[in-house]
């Protein structure tokens, strides 16, 4: 069985413009899956300072992905082995602590549009864009 986590870029097109990409984040929203305390900053200040939501939206949007996925903490071992994939597989210290959370939470898929596709982490972990076929 998949345990999904998502990617904060993911979580933005349910709020966005493209209702296509919109719509395929809903579908595999639906399913559940996992997030981290990274993600909730993220998605807090993208909607603040890029998309212009007012503290109201920001706290309405993260409460409803707070009820929808579970969320993990993020702790020093979560740093220590983000530090270590980003050497290895050469990821930005953002993303690094991401895929982190990832298999820290026992999640086996990782949804997101900025990595790449297919790509196999430790053994463990397979990063897929949920936008592409």
């Amino acid at each position: 069985m998949a345990v999904e986590f998502f990617d904060t870029n993911v979580l933005l097109y349910v709020v966005s413009a493209d209702a296509v990409k919109a719509s395929r984040a809903e579908a595999l929203l639906r399913s559940g899956g996992t997030i981290s305390v990274q993600v909730l900053n993220e998605l807090a200040n993208v909607a603040r300072r890029k998309m212009g939501f007012e503290w109201p939206e920001v706290r309405s949007l993260i409460g409803t992905l707070r009820a929808l996925l579970e969320v993990t903490p993020l702790d020093v071992a979560t740093h220590d082995l983000g530090l270590h994939l980003c050497e290895r597989y050469r990821f930005s210290i953002y993303d690094g602590m991401i895929v982190a959370a990832a298999i820290g939470a026992g999640c086996n898929i990782l949804w997101s549009e900025d990595m790449q596709n297919g790509l196999r982490v430790e053994d463990r972990l397979t990063i897929r864009d949920p936008f592409t076929d």
